[in-house]
């Protein structure tokens, strides 16, 4: 009896341990199972995501595939016009090249003249003596020599004859102008604004062409100056370079210039012919 009592206690014991370790293991099963639910719905999760994301770029992909399309559609006629254009861009270059060379050579000769004209001037100023200097006004106007002459120094009072005073400073001017062969001579005069009150001198035009006239024949005749080189002209009151208001004004308005210029044909020459167009 007790044998069989023992049996029953250790079968039941037995029993025991065996339920509880069951529960155990289905415990961990749950575990497992939940776990492995949840891996499951993030990886469809992360798989969604990723097939809109490669939607998204096949799109993206489509839509540089049609641009790409355009823009080689856009170099092919580019190319097709660019031997066209390339001639045209060479052609605009050769021009802008010729028109360089055409103003590096028309500044060597600016400065070329400019030189010779200085020249003449420091020859001009080194003739004539302080005295002269008084009634003589020397300058250099874009490439042109001014000779200013008063005419209290050139002409007799209330006349176009020359003056005995005028002799010596004519004759240095004569000499400078003599010197330099490639130069033509305008000799222009001028006046003020007061009309000229003699009869056998109609108004100021008169006056100031006759005075240009008279320094003229007094170049040639006296001095003997080449008259191919010579022109006389009269600008009469319409040329002052002061006030007429003032006696002073009236006074640097009365005069006659000697203008000393390159040779037309000489600078032409210089300047040689200009670029096709």
């Amino acid at each position: 009896m007790k044998k069989i009592m023992l049996f029953a206690v250790v079968v039941a014991g037995c029993l025991a341990i065996s339920s509880c370790a069951s529960k155990k293991d289905l415990e961990n099963c749950q575990n497992e199972n939940r776990t492995l639910s949840q891996s499951y719905q993030s990886a469809r999760e992360q798989l969604a995501a990723a097939n809109s994301r490669i939607s998204s770029l096949m799109e993206q992909l489509s839509s540089c595939e049609s641009n790409n399309a355009a823009l080689q559609n856009s170099l092919e006629k580019s190319l097709a016009n660019s031997s066209s254009n390339n001639v045209n861009i060479a052609k605009l270059v050769d021009q802008i090249d010729e028109s360089n060379k055409y103003i590096r050579h028309l500044v060597e000769v600016k400065s070329k003249s400019d030189s010779l004209n200085l020249v003449l001037t420091n020859n001009l100023t080194r003739s004539l003596s302080k005295e002269d200097l008084k009634d003589v006004d020397v300058q250099v106007l874009k490439g042109v020599v001014y000779i200013s002459l008063s005419d209290n120094m050139l002409y007799k009072s209330g006349s176009y004859e020359i003056s005995d005073a005028a002799d010596a400073t004519l004759s240095k001017i004569a000499k400078i102008i003599t010197d330099y062969k490639d130069y033509d001579v305008l000799i222009e005069g001028n006046t003020d604004d007061v009309p000229i009150a003699q009869t056998n001198i109609r108004n100021n035009w008169d006056l100031s062409c006759l005075r240009a006239s008279s320094v003229v024949q007094a170049l040639q005749n006296k001095y003997g100056v080449d008259p191919k080189r010579l022109t006389a002209g009269g600008r009469g009151e319409y040329n002052p370079v002061a006030d007429n208001a003032t006696a002073s004004g009236k006074s640097k308005n009365r005069r006659t210039q000697i203008i000393i210029t390159p040779k037309l044909d000489e600078f032409m020459s210089l300047i040689g012919k200009a670029p096709k167009e």
